[in-house]
């Protein structure tokens, strides 16, 4: 079983996916984390962020070591992401690694589930389970802002929101694979959800499918 979770930064994805794989005992694969380590390595490379040729090179070099490193979490690597995301030759170059971890997931595991932008529409358009995870800009910054209080990073909540709204436009207006729902996907909006009862709501949707296959 393929379990796709696509949504916008801040509104509980990848805290949903983490838990919906352990729940049923799928792989887990945070694509997010590809592409911050993608653009994590140019970064400390002094590398322009334009220069796809450089970031296809890194892409296709990337080892676990990248994938685990601290740094992945930090402002500055999670907006040099997105803004090598909306490059075509970098999200082609990774395109096969997700695809390959969906389609045969690690240890032997039964199902898969990925979390990102465009799993849903672009990735693994027949999934078999499609949630897209969402919240108000508010709500989202207001999450994102305690998370990087709690980390020591003095920051202010306008500055996270403004930062917020433009990686939401670039995500969803970058002409290859826009972040959208996929139109038979599941929507969660967890403005006012607990993340408890954001995860009963999945488990239910997973269950109801396994059900009937």
């Amino acid at each position: 079983m393929i379990i796709t979770v696509d949504g916008p930064v801040a509104a509980g994805k990848g805290t949903l996916a983490r838990r919906l794989a352990a729940r049923f005992g799928y792989g887990y694969l945070d694509t997010g984390s590809i592409y911050r380590a993608v653009a994590l390595r140019l970064l400390r490379a002094g590398t322009d962020l334009d220069d796809s040729r450089a970031a296809v090179a890194a892409a296709g070099s990337l080892d676990e070591t990248d994938l685990s490193d601290p740094a992945l979490r930090d402002e500055a690597t999670g907006d040099a992401a997105s803004h090598i995301a909306a490059q075509p030759a970098v999200r082609a170059a990774l395109l096969a690694f997700q695809r390959a971890f969906a389609a045969d997931p690690p240890d032997g595991r039964a199902g898969a589930v990925l979390d990102g932008r465009d799993i849903g529409t672009v990735v693994c358009p027949k999934a078999d389970v499609k949630l897209f995870v969402t919240a108000s800009p508010e709500a989202r910054a207001g999450r994102r802002h305690a998370e990087l209080r709690a980390r020591g990073v003095e920051v202010s909540y306008e500055a996270v929101l403004d930062d917020l709204r433009r990686r939401d436009a670039r995500d969803s207006e970058r002409g290859v694979s826009p972040l959208r729902p996929a139109d038979d996907a599941h929507l969660l909006d967890t403005t006012n959800l607990s993340i408890e009862a954001a995860f009963k709501a999945a488990c239910d949707i997973v269950a109801g499918k396994q059900a009937t296959t």
